[in-house]
């Protein structure tokens, strides 16, 4: 039996590939230290734990969810834009959808929206997943390639004109996995007046809301005057709560965007499990001085890898948001050259730059999800391999 034809345009999904490296070298008998996957080692905080145990125990939450989310759970979340970002006025039943995770449904909005010889304009480097969903979905991507002295910000002025009237979704990541970069609601401004002009769906893929440092708080896209009506914005509890397995988060925004992404969804999914829905809640009620504990343990670690690799000759400032480091490699290396001599020489596994696109090429990322005994071992292991970056 042959596979469909569309998983030979798709390569190995990187985190799996970094996975099936991880459990080739731990065969061999090699002390991994990974860096590869930004997947949170801390523990879910307790109350949202308690939380779930309560809605467990209560049959209410033992049959099927509504597909939306449940009313309680879509009112949390329009509570919680208000009071994190100022955004008033969005309706709970026409402009918020419940989501397993972030995942899923940016792989929905692709079939949503996308069709064979639309565009779509993605992220380069970027979460991979853009790129085979557009494949997915029949469409062709157009790659925003995004370089450090721009601070990683796309260019719309080099879009061309005859790929701009033929998109449909243009895809921003602010706080940028995997660069760690910043945007302003500034340049939010300019996504939303280019959006409106060219009518494309602009998708905020927010993951890293949360995940900021040194006092930074990282803005919404809903917060620019008229957003509502040509964006939507990811948000997932995965990374700022620790709850990369419990699978849910939300999206918000245009209710057209909503109404589309909704209707692939009743079709293919059965919704998130309430009493998940219900611990979901319990996070949104999360207090400032809780949240900053949680961040603070990031930090520290941020601070560990920059002050390491600036130790070695690594020309690197810490990055005021996500859970990941940013750094070139040194010269006469390619990416996929230097993160094979750090898992050969040092034992430890980060990605390369160009597993997230061309733009890349010459980067690695290290995700801050290790304990910190263990950083100060990885910089140790590539201080005795004699490795620097000049």
């Amino acid at each position: 039996m042959q596979f469909a034809k569309r998983l030979e345009k798709i390569p190995p999904y990187l985190f799996a590939e970094i996975d099936r490296k991880r459990d080739e070298m731990v065969a061999k008998g090699v002390d991994i230290i990974n860096m590869g996957v930004g997947d949170p080692d801390r523990p879910t905080p307790g109350y949202i734990v308690q939380a779930m145990h309560e809605a467990i125990d209560d049959p209410a939450t033992h049959n099927y969810p509504p597909y939306q989310g449940t009313k309680d759970f879509r009112e949390a979340a329009v509570e919680w834009m208000e009071r994190r970002f100022g955004i008033k006025e969005l309706n709970p039943n026409t402009e918020v959808v419940s989501s397993i995770g972030s995942k899923e449904a940016i792989h929905n909005t692709f079939l949503a929206f996308v069709e064979p010889g639309d565009y779509t304009l993605i992220p380069d480097p970027g979460y991979p997943v853009y790129r085979t969903s557009t494949i997915f979905a029949g469409g062709q991507f157009h790659t925003m390639p995004l370089f450090p002295e721009r601070g990683y910000l796309p260019d719309l002025n080099a879009i061309p004109e005859d790929v701009a009237r033929k998109a449909k979704l243009l895809w921003i990541n602010y706080p940028n996995n995997p660069t760690g970069a910043l945007a302003t609601l500034e340049f939010f401004e300019e996504l939303v007046a280019y959006c409106k002009q060219y009518d494309i769906l602009l998708c905020h893929d927010h993951a890293y809301s949360e995940m900021a440092y040194d006092g930074y708080k990282p803005p919404s896209v809903l917060q620019v005057p008229g957003a509502k009506d040509v964006a939507i914005e990811f948000h997932s509890l995965s990374k700022s709560y620790n709850m990369t397995g419990w699978r849910v988060g939300f999206v918000v925004g245009s209710a057209h965007g909503i109404k589309g992404l909704g209707q692939v969804k009743t079709n293919v999914d059965s919704g998130v499990f309430k009493a998940i829905q219900r611990a979901a809640i319990a996070a949104y009620s999360t207090g400032e001085t809780e949240l900053q504990a949680v961040m603070s343990v990031y930090q520290n670690r941020r601070d560990i890898i920059v002050k390491g690799l600036q130790s070695m000759g690594w020309p690197i400032e810490p990055p005021k948001a996500t859970l990941y480091v940013w750094a070139s490699v040194p010269q006469g290396y390619s990416s996929a050259e230097f993160v094979t001599l750090l898992l050969d020489k040092c034992g430890i596994i980060v990605p390369p730059g160009n597993g997230y696109g061309a733009a890349g090429e010459g980067f690695f990322r290290i995700a801050l999800t290790v304990a910190d005994e263990r950083m100060h071992e990885a910089i140790q292991r590539m201080k005795d391999a004699g490795i620097r970056y000049a």
